[in-house]
């Protein structure tokens, strides 16, 4: 995860937000920070954040039936479940 945090601001810089490996890195970022057991509500907030712009992004490029498109929000689905489920308090016993 620390190497696509180093990366991910060169390929942007490099490549473009509209490259798709780009794409590609971005959604591989957010995909680690919410599937580390250990992430804080901050990383899932900014995995969440991450994937709602890269499908913006990967849609406009690709095109809304691409794979990596359909790929890109079923882990924005997933994600924001993951998220709800940390912030929402476990009922009281």
């Amino acid at each position: 995860m620390s190497l696509l945090r180093k990366t991910l601001p060169v390929a942007r810089r490099v490549l473009g937000d509209m490259h798709d490996h780009t794409i590609y890195m971005r959604r591989n970022y957010a995909m680690a920070l919410y599937r580390d057991p250990a992430a804080s509500l901050d990383d899932l907030r900014e995995a969440v954040t991450t994937l709602e712009d890269t499908v913006r992004t990967a849609r406009r490029v690709l095109g809304g039936a691409h794979p990596l498109v359909v790929g890109i929000e079923q882990h924005l689905r997933i994600s924001r479940a993951v998220l709800r489920a940390r912030e929402t308090p476990p009922p009281s016993a």
